[in-house]
């Protein structure tokens, strides 16, 4: 048989027995695929439902682990209700543990999430939370704002009327009685709060202590209207904290006119926090019995109250660290997970083209051809997912090493803090700096390199982004620069060198000041780097190793670097690039 007659059978039977090859490997991934996302659904409903059980029963460490488990797991996009209903589970737990900064940063995440989709009632009600975690936090300026927000997202009166009633009550807090009378006195007449004796009882109440701060002589009337209407109410916990509030706004009232009758509402105050379990309104009475007692009382209530902070303290910060190790394995195990997985459909992949490549060498050899561009176009393809992959181990590794250390040791400073005084109030807001630097540096290390027009400005930037209050950088030379006759490797691998020593000063030298220096002379671009910190200890490894990799990548560019450093005395870096 003629060989040209024979050879469009031979590929037609080649491409027929490849196309049944391929559908064969294909339907069997997509089976597996679809059998495993069937049975993480059921895992992710069951967990659901453990969390939603264990949340109405007050289990809240419980009912946070399986919250927790499958917060990655929830799409918005495809189950809004289960995922917001699932971070407002996740969310009232770290804050009813004293988790603060968590539940901020539960939030902010969900509310990220919630930017992408047509979910004002969400984003209403998630406003609401960071505001009100403001306001346990007492601070009142970030909760006004955040009030302000969700009253954008208000869908319905009720919605509207609430929103209004949590502003004028941080006004109140804020000791700017006027404005929160002026939004506090028309929720009396609202139709929604009138349905509401809840909140109306609030309203009344908030009304009564303004009206005191102003020296009113009616604000008894609304305090003790306030007081009838709670009492009268089924004890909640939201019914029992207005309670509490109610004895508190009393005992001011009276503690000047009437000092026993003010003494008797501590005694209400304290009874009632002990009885629906308030250990923070059990210390206000105790801080309150403090003030006015003498002798062996003075001292019985000293110790009660320095054994209820002792023991408060220590609870949330078993909670702390508990939640915040769930979310480290959560992620640790997620990443493991997806690591596994990616591993294994790569030798899925493998095996797919491995079975492909020997029918190609069975049936015909004039098909090598199209084998090998195949083959190279698959290599192409999985270099290209091997890169993402290391891209993406990397900045993991570079959240876990410098963020989350952070992000901890800020929250345990917020926790175990006085946040009232302005000087641990200013030291937070640095910490909060800090994190969002570090988390900004992360971006920009990740980000593509502009090498055009803007690459000078850029650089400029990045350096200067590692401005701080602790280290004074200086840059020399940089303008100076024709820029737009350096190669585009040669810049990348230069600004990815500098960004690493800026990176090395700030985790490690304790300089104050840092000066980088640029000069062009001859074919070579000099770069000078100094700072006056604590030097280098190459017997430190991590500190060798973040060397080394700034010495390949100049000698791939065929410059030179030398090291100049002792201990306590600085270090001095000098480049040289050959342009």
């Amino acid at each position: 048989m003629n060989f040209q007659k024979l050879f469009p059978k031979i590929v037609i039977s080649t491409f027929l027995f490849l196309t049944f090859l391929i559908h064969s490997c294909e339907k069997k991934k997509e089976t597996t695929i679809t059998n495993q996302s069937f049975f993480k659904k059921q895992q992710v409903d069951k967990y659901f439902k453990l969390a939603n059980r264990y949340y109405d029963d007050s289990k809240y460490d419980s009912a946070f682990y399986y919250a927790n488990k499958i917060r990655l797991d929830i799409t918005p996009e495809k189950e809004l209700k289960k995922y917001t209903t699932n971070m407002f589970i996740l969310v009232a737990c770290q804050q009813l543990q004293g988790d603060y900064a968590g539940a901020e940063y539960s939030i902010v995440e969900t509310l990220n999430k919630l930017d992408k989709l047509e979910s004002d009632r969400y984003r209403y009600k998630f406003n609401s939370m960071l505001a009100g975690n403001y306001a346990y936090l007492k601070e009142y300026d970030n909760a006004l704002y955040y009030y302000l927000i969700a009253s954008k997202y208000s869908i319905n009166n009720r919605y509207d009327a609430m929103n209004k009633l949590n502003i004028g009550h941080i006004y109140k807090e804020k000791k700017e009685y006027k404005k929160a009378l002026q939004i506090l006195i028309p929720l009396l007449n609202n139709k929604e709060t009138k349905k509401n004796k809840y909140y109306t009882s609030g309203i009344l109440n908030d009304i009564g202590y303004c009206y005191m701060k102003l020296g009113k002589p009616y604000a008894l009337n609304y305090l003790k209207k306030s007081l009838e209407l709670n009492s009268n109410l089924d004890s909640t916990a939201d019914n029992d904290y207005d309670l509490t509030a109610n004895y508190y706004n009393l005992y001011e009232y009276y503690i000047d006119s009437n000092p026993k009758k003010a003494l008797n509402y501590i005694n209400l105050l304290y009874q009632k926090a002990t009885e629906y379990n308030n250990p923070d309104d059990r210390l206000i009475a105790l801080g309150l019995f403090i003030k006015h007692s003498k002798g062996d009382q003075l001292k019985k209530y000293s110790l009660n109250y320095v054994h209820l902070n002792d023991s408060i303290t220590e609870v949330r910060q078993k909670a702390k660290n508990y939640f915040a190790k769930l979310k480290y394995d959560s992620k640790k195990e997620k990443e493991e997970n997806l690591k596994l997985k990616e591993e294994k459909q790569l030798q899925q992949e493998l095996e797919r083209n491995k079975n492909i490549f020997i029918t190609f060498i069975i049936i015909i050899l004039i098909l090598v051809t199209t084998f090998i561009y195949y083959y190279l176009v698959e290599k192409s393809k999985k270099e290209k997912i091997q890169t993402a992959y290391n891209t993406e181990i990397r900045i993991a590794k570079k959240l876990h090493d410098e963020l989350a250390n952070e992000i901890y040791q800020t929250m345990n400073f917020a926790e175990t803090q006085d946040l009232s005084s302005p000087h641990i109030s200013e030291k937070l807001l640095e910490n909060l700096d800090s994190i969002y630097a570090t988390t900004r540096n992360i971006s920009r290390e990740n980000n593509l390199i502009e090498t055009g027009s803007l690459y000078k400005n850029n650089l400029k930037e990045m350096i200067s982004s590692f401005n701080s209050k602790r280290a004074n950088i200086l840059i020399n030379g940089l303008e100076e620069i024709d820029w737009k006759n350096i190669g585009k490797l040669k810049k990348i691998t230069l600004y990815r060198v500098i960004q690493e020593l800026m990176v090395n000063m700030k985790k490690h030298s304790k300089s104050s000041l840092v000066l980088i220096s640029f000069k062009k002379q001859e074919n070579n671009l000099l770069l000078n780097y100094y700072d006056n910190g604590i030097g280098i200890n190459f017997e430190l490894t991590n500190r060798k190793g973040g060397l080394q990799n700034i010495e390949s990548r100049i000698a791939a560019i065929n410059g030179t670097i030398t090291f100049d450093s002792n201990q306590n005395k600085g270090v001095k870096i000098n480049i040289n690039i050959p342009v």
